[in-house]
Formats: C-alpha cells, sequence, structure tokens
C-alpha cells in the first residue's frame, strides 16, 4: 500500500489474524472517516476497515471539492487503486451521497479487478432510476438549507448552531449534496454483477423503501432490500444493528 493511502483512504483497523476481506467505506454529505472509527470494535476480526476521506476534510480541508463526477470518480478510483486497496477480497460500503460513491467505484472495479470485489451495501441512498426530489437542498438559502439539514436528523445541533463550526463545514456539505442530487442513471442496467444489499431506514423522510426499491435492476447478481429502523442516519442511531447485517454478509458472525 502506497504512502499516499493514508491521506485517501486510512486504515482505521486492521483485521485480527489474517485479513479475509477489506470492507470500504464511503460518508455521506460532508463527512468523513471519522463517522466510521465506531465501527471498528463491531466488525468480525477478519474484517479490515478502511474508510474514504475525500478532499475538503479533515487533512485535506485546503483542498478544493469536487465540482463534478468524473472527476470525483477518476480520483478516487485512482487512489484506491495505486494504493493497492482493490487487489485483495473487499466490500464496498456506502452512505446516501456515499452510496452513489460506493457503485460507481463498483463498477469500475469489476474492469480492473474482476471478482475480488465481493459485495456492495449501499445504504440510504436512492438508486440511479429514482428521480431526486425536489426542490434542491444545495441550492436552498443558508438559513432554509440549515433548516433541512436540522429536519433530516444526523447533524448534531450544537454544530448547526455553531456559526464558526458552520462556515467551516458549509462548503463541504453544500458540494458534496450537490453532487448527490444532481446524481442520476449515469449507465444503466445491469449496473454490477456483485451482490447487492439495499439499506434504507423505515422511518427515512429522504430516501426510503420507495426510493431504494428498484436497487435490484442494477446488478446482475442477487440484492437484497433491508430495512433497519430508524430514519436517515440509521446507521449513527443502530450501528450495532446495522454491524450484525454486515458481518452476516461478509461472513462473520451475526
Amino acid at each position: 500500500m502506497r504512502p499516499d493511502s493514508d491521506r485517501w483512504a486510512p486504515v482505521l483497523r486492521p483485521a485480527v489474524g489474517s485479513p479475509r476481506i477489506r470492507l470500504i467505506c464511503f460518508p455521506y454529505a460532508g463527512g468523513g472517516p471519522d463517522l466510521f472509527r465506531s465501527w471498528a470494535g463491531g466488525l468480525d476480526d477478519g474484517v479490515e476497515l478502511v474508510a474514504v476521506r475525500l478532499p475538503g476534510r479533515g487533512p485535506r480541508l485546503r483542498e478544493a471539492m469536487y465540482a463534478d463526477w468524473e472527476t470525483l470518480i477518476a480520483e478516487t478510483f485512482g487512489a484506491l487503486h495505486s494504493g493497492g486497496l482493490l487487489s485483495a477480497p473487499h466490500a464496498f460500503y456506502g452512505h446516501s451521497f456515499g452510496g452513489r460513491i460506493a457503485y460507481e467505484m463498483t463498477r469500475l472495479a469489476a474492469r480492473t479487478h474482476p471478482g475480488a470485489t465481493r459485495r456492495l451495501f449501499v445504504s440510504g441512498s436512492r438508486s440511479p432510476n429514482t428521480p431526486q426530489a425536489r426542490p434542491y437542498l444545495h441550492e436552498l438559502p443558508h438559513e432554509a438549507y440549515l433548516d433541512a439539514v436540522r429536519a433530516m436528523g444526523g447533524t448534531p445541533a450544537e454544530i448547526l448552531d455553531d456559526q464558526a463550526m458552520m462556515r467551516l463545514f458549509m462548503p463541504t456539505m453544500r458540494a458534496d449534496m450537490r453532487l448527490a442530487e444532481l446524481w442520476d442513471d449515469r449507465h444503466g442496467a445491469p449496473g454490477v454483477d456483485v451482490p447487492v444489499t439495499a439499506l434504507y431506514g423505515r422511518d427515512d423522510p429522504v430516501d426510503g423503501h420507495a426510493g431504494m426499491r428498484d436497487w435490484e435492476r442494477y446488478t446482475s447478481r442477487d440484492c437484497e432490500l433491508v430495512e433497519m429502523p430508524g430514519g436517515h442516519f440509521f446507521l449513527d442511531t443502530h450501528r450495532e444493528r446495522l454491524l450484525e447485517t454486515i458481518n452476516a454478509r461478509l461472513g462473520g458472525p451475526s
């Protein structure tokens, strides 16, 4: 693994003993690897946990955020590929904005590392053919945008109410959300040749059952639709239940 891999995709927890599979995670809009640090103790011993860090957050805070999907996909995949993260057996997990990226990475990985991607987890992320709800949140004025983010849950009130913190995080959140909302069916079906686990929150007002039920159209393999308790940010509020599901699909204990 090249030194630059830690800048792009730090290993949050090495596998205990012989690594069986690498789980590569992509966060929701504005998020970074810290969202997944609490997963370390809940994953099966044979799973190595890696999380992707895009520009505009953490030590990459001063790097320009992506303005288009083509550049985001090409540079992110290039970093994972050159860092040696895709040659061994791996699975992708992405939530919301991250689910879109995970799907795009799965498509590209099939060309350069056929058979190495064992499963795609798309979480709280509409299928490519599902229209994005309007109005676009990323186009809302500041206060209306904050109200919309607050209504979604997930972002602590103390951060939303802290003007200095929001000046720091707002550009990244808006840039990510813009890409998430503009994303559509770029490739057509069937998109990937790996099993897909599509997870949605029972009370998710953003990308619930209706927005995720068509993921089966985008794989030539099995696709399961799994309901989770909670809203859009069930990965935070019901972490143990989610990790049980992931472990079971990756061959670890349920």
